[in-house]
């Protein structure tokens, strides 16, 4: 047990069982730091290992935190993912108990863990007090991701073509999704990685509508050239702003490589946008690499601006 100067005490331990009390800690946890920062800790593939996979790859620390009325709160998380590659590390504490060096141990307990291969981290709220953490346990900033958002309405006209035909999913496209997701992202960690079953828990969540998955193919051969995943809750018949998905997402856009050079990057992206402008949602936002010029100006260029930027640690693992 860690004692503070307000007399706030914690312990960490790591969990062998993901049981329902320990999945309410880290979604609470990471809800108050939404909350406080407007962005969560997990990313989405973090909240889908937790839902579809546990422990299975993966291990998990609770740090528990004692106030001077003498009672235990959740205080914070950490989970670190073994992604293959790397290992995948998300830290979270809770804002009303943070500065006690909680952050620290919970990062310690992990790292001292984390073997055979470098260590990344993310930070996707506007809590600078990451850095400094990161700083202190060895991690340095190696990537950057940029957020880019417009408003649903006012988009450029959509475009028809008589050589390309853009339909909704079904599922006979798995095999030529997979194919051209793998060598559309083959240098992308996260999203290059997308196997059958990662495509199937994805498919699995609340938000997933195959309309919203839009394929591009050849007019004449039918051949899949390639596709837009858009993501939002919203359904049509929702009402108001604060209805569930009153934003949408440019989720993944898919060129086959042998399709490179037709047009059809853009021919999807504005397919998509009108798709979500058409269910009714307010913004639709983006995710970009902060080094991808071609891209963001692209979406620069389709009125999409910069609005957050999330940075990504890396370093490298223990070898104890």
């Amino acid at each position: 047990m860690v004692e503070t100067r307000d007399t706030t005490t914690f312990t960490v331990r790591e969990v062998a069982d993901l049981d329902s009390r320990a999945r309410d800690d880290v979604t609470g946890v990471d809800a108050d730091v939404r909350t406080t920062f407007g962005g969560g800790a997990l990313d989405e593939a973090g909240h889908r290992h937790l839902e579809h996979r546990g422990l299975e790859g993966a291990r998990l620390w609770l740090a528990a935190a004692t106030g001077p009325d003498g009672r235990a709160r959740p205080g914070g998380f950490a989970f670190l993912r073994d992604t293959g590659a790397e290992h995948d590390l998300t830290l979270a504490v809770r804002p009303a108990v943070a500065g006690h060096g909680i952050g620290t141990a919970l990062a310690e307990a992990a790292l001292a863990d984390a073997t055979g291969g470098r260590v990344v981290a993310w930070r996707h709220t506007t809590d600078e007090r990451a850095d400094r953490l990161a700083a202190r346990t060895g991690f340095a900033v190696v990537r950057e991701l940029l957020v880019m958002e417009r408003p649903a309405t006012g988009l450029p006209p959509a475009v028809e073509r008589d050589d390309v035909r853009i339909r909704a999913f079904t599922p006979d496209d798995r095999d030529d999704l997979l194919r051209i997701n793998a060598a559309a992202f083959a240098h992308h960690p996260e999203q290059g990685a997308m196997d059958e079953r990662d495509l199937a828990e994805r498919m699995a969540q609340d938000w997933f509508d195959p309309a919203g998955l839009l394929v591009a193919e050849d007019a004449a051969t039918r051949a899949v050239l390639g596709f837009h995943w858009t993501k939002t809750a919203r359904r049509p018949g929702d009402a108001g702003p604060e209805g569930p998905g009153a934003d949408g997402e440019v989720y993944v856009v898919g060129v086959a490589p042998e399709a490179q050079g037709r047009g059809l990057g853009k021919l999807l992206t504005l397919a998509g946008l009108h798709h979500l402008a058409s269910w009714g949602v307010e913004r639709i936002e983006l995710y970009v690499e902060g080094d991808n010029a071609t891209a963001r100006a692209v979406y620069a260029g389709l009125g999409f601006e910069v609005v957050a930027t999330h940075v990504q640690y890396a370093r490298a693992a223990s070898t104890a």
